[in-house]
């Protein structure tokens, strides 16, 4: 009889939720549902905690999928053992249509990082001493959610410090590749001999991008595919190097953040101080280094469906390349098995780019974030919770993520609410 009665509610519940989402609307437009993604932005929750150190990370294509595509290639080179290889970026040569996209990419990843420069000297950034939790306020949360040494004794509470841009957004770095189809390893004997650049750097040289530290061979006839090995028959001709369009002949100084704030902010501790042609500034400021941020993570997802990113499947290190470096550096779970090679598999636009994603706080001169109410919290990527304080409006596809439609309760009042 009773489960009868909490069934009858929750399904009473259910229907009124679907009427409230139905009816109600948060701006000026219809909050958009995640029935219908169409209209506007998808749902998206709050992420999940980090996983845990032993676990693998989930695979981007399924592994039936992947075992089809090996069974149809090795089926391919057994029927043609000797085919030119047709399709751009596998057979050496650039795909046209993405080289103006590499270098908006890096033109952008520069705008995001003087930008951030900038927003750092306003905006506080708090850092756990032990753990990798990033906070953006004055005052650290209350959150127990530190994972350091030591943290049971600590009840899991964070240490803070504070913080930089490093730990805003982070941009893992890989071994620059010259030549990334014929030689697309590094072995374990030139880990000291070739430099390491970070990945989305290298993606964009991939993808079309010249910078003279970094060369990279460009060809012009497609490479052949001999029994699974490549080989090269094209005669080696060095460009001339003033035929090359430099990688930033579009550069706006207009456009460069680092001029928006005339008067230097070194001193400003408090974000109050500003006066308000400061503060129309700073706002102008965070929206351009917002743009950025979005214009560089949409172009490097862009470059990425075509040029193979791979990640190691326990650690962060990443590779941008056809296949993963024969370094054994791995420390990660089961590396004992693997001689402390990586598992290397496909990679996300997450393992290029940190969003580093941080709880969202409504006032930054308000009280810390109790743990009692974490569930009623959202979070950010680092970068859109430093802007949006900063200024800029808040983006469409984190509202859910940000939980702004949410009224957290007080602290006394959390025995309240059901």
């Amino acid at each position: 009889m009773r489960a009868t009665i909490i069934f009858s509610q929750l399904s009473l519940l259910k229907r009124l939720s679907h009427y409230f989402n139905a009816t109600l609307s948060f701006t000026s437009e219809a909050w958009p549902s995640a029935d219908d993604p169409d209209d506007g932005f998808p749902y998206s929750d709050v992420p999940y905690p980090s996983r845990i150190k032993s676990e693998r990370k989930p695979y981007v294509t399924p592994m039936k999928v992947l075992i089809a595509r090996a069974k149809a290639e090795r089926e391919a080179r057994k029927a043609q053992p000797c085919r030119v290889l047709e399709e751009p970026p596998e057979n050496g040569l650039l795909v046209p249509e993405l080289v103006e996209v590499a270098h908006r990419v890096y033109r952008a990843r520069g705008f995001l990082l003087s930008g951030l420069r900038q927003l750092v000297r306003v905006i506080p950034i708090l850092r756990c001493e032990l753990c990798n939790e990033v906070h953006i306020g004055y005052v650290g949360h209350e959150i127990r959610t530190c994972t350091g040494p030591n943290s049971f004794s600590r009840n899991a509470t964070h240490v803070w410090r504070r913080g930089g841009i490093r730990d805003v957004v982070c941009f893992p770095k890989c071994f620059h590749l010259y030549d990334r189809v014929g030689k697309p390893r590094v072995g374990h004997d030139e880990r000291f001999s070739v430099p390491r650049i970070p990945a989305i750097v290298e993606l964009c040289i991939q993808a079309g991008l010249d910078l003279e530290k970094y060369p990279t061979k460009r060809r012009t006839k497609p490479v052949y595919c001999i029994e699974g090995r490549i080989a090269d028959f094209e005669s080696v001709v060095e460009e001339d190097e003033s035929e090359r369009k430099p990688s930033l002949e579009n550069f706006n100084p207009l456009m460069d953040p680092s001029s928006m704030l005339i008067e230097p902010v070194e001193n400003i501790s408090h974000i109050d101080e500003l006066k308000d042609e400061e503060r129309n500034k700073l706002r102008i400021l965070s929206e351009h280094t917002l743009n950025s941020w979005f214009e560089m993570t949409s172009g490097a997802k862009k470059i990425m469906e075509k040029y193979v990113v791979n990640t190691c499947g326990y650690c962060p290190e990443v590779q941008v390349g056809p296949k993963g470096h024969k370094l054994r550096m791995c420390k990660a779970s089961k590396h004992q098995s693997r001689n402390g090679l990586h598992a290397w598999q496909e990679a996300i636009l997450d393992d290029l780019v940190g969003p580093n994603y941080v709880w969202h706080v409504e006032d930054l001169n308000g009280p810390a974030l109790n743990n009692n109410l974490k569930r009623y919290y959202g979070k950010a990527p680092a970068v859109v919770e430093l802007c949006v304080h900063a200024g800029a409006p808040v983006p469409d596809q984190y509202r859910s993520m940000m939980r702004l439609d949410v009224v957290s309760p007080e602290r006394d009042e959390v025995d309240l609410v059901a």
